[in-house]
């Protein structure tokens, strides 16, 4: 049975009358009438009692009539729902997340998003840059937004937020009043940091950036999330260096110290996939990228 054998039968059934029915479907009456005619044997039921007089629904034809309108219209509404997801307007997206973004903007800009689309669907996965990397290789997420200084082997990425590192310490700590400090001076602190697992790139940030002060990082406590940093450092279980961004928190117990001299930055990346890319996608990533860093500049 196709679709265009039921626009067919619709037609003849509100004209009853086969030459009026293929006037309206700009065809000519044979074609009409064996497409008619295909139907009635695909479906093994007479819908039509046909005289010279006049053309009538059997109840076979009407009971088919009220079916196929609901199929007509569900085939409506599959038609639109495709054009919207071709579109980037309608659809499912699979966000990935690390911490830090909610601090960054991201609850406002996907607030705006969904505002803009009303009927996108965004799944958000609070998850580590390295299980971002692999949710996104092996296809189960859609877009990640993760710390990375490079793309990941078979992805693309684009920076959305370059900020810089700042020292967090304990309220209590003797250099928390400074207004800066240069980061030789945590040299011999306890450190806490994520681990090489979770955040490689991060971790090798901080390497790098306290090497090039002279000194190892003297690591004590190798956490998973930007909350448990925080908290570690509050509770005088060491010192750390993160994203500026996490002055945001309003964790107490905390100091915020800017460092001195040139060092990485912190950068939060939008990786995707480049094969499976879809416009809803497109869509959604050119607006984290109009919005995100605006919103996360914001005091």
């Amino acid at each position: 049975m196709e679709l265009r054998q039921l626009r067919y039968f619709l037609v003849l059934a509100e004209e009853l009358h086969f030459s009026r029915a293929a006037q309206r479907l700009s065809i000519s009456q044979p074609p009409l009438s064996v497409a008619i005619r295909q139907l009635e044997e695909e479906l093994g039921a007479q819908l039509f009692e046909r005289t010279s007089k006049e053309v009538r629904l059997t109840a076979a034809g009407k009971h088919l009539r009220v079916q196929a309108q609901d199929i007509m219209e569900q085939a409506q509404r599959v038609r639109q729902d495709m054009r919207a997801i071709a579109d980037g307007v309608q659809g499912r997206i699979r966000l990935g997340f690390v911490g830090s973004a909610i601090y960054r903007g991201l609850p406002e800009a996907l607030e705006s998003f969904r505002a803009r689309h009303p009927l996108v669907r965004i799944d958000m996965l609070e998850l580590n840059s390295a299980e971002q990397i692999a949710g996104l290789q092996q296809e189960r997420l859609d877009l990640g937004l993760l710390h990375a200084t490079r793309p990941a082997p078979g992805l693309q990425s684009h920076t959305l937020v370059s900020e810089p590192f700042m020292a967090c310490l304990p309220a209590g700590h003797a250099l928390a009043g400074q207004r800066t400090l240069q980061v030789r001076q945590l040299a011999g602190e306890r450190m806490v940091l994520f681990s090489r697992q979770v955040s490689p790139d991060y971790h090798q940030q901080i390497w790098q950036i306290c090497q090039s002060e002279g000194f190892t990082p003297d690591l004590h406590h190798e956490v998973r999330h930007w909350l448990s940093v925080l908290s570690m450092v509050s509770l005088d279980q060491g010192v750390s260096l993160v994203p500026s961004c996490l002055q945001r928190v309003g964790f107490p117990g905390l100091a915020f110290v800017p460092i001195q001299g040139r060092h990485p930055q912190s950068q939060m990346q939008a990786m995707w996939h480049p094969g499976h890319v879809q416009p809803l996608v497109e869509s959604l990533l050119a607006h984290l990228r109009d919005s995100v860093r605006r919103l996360g500049q914001q005091p």
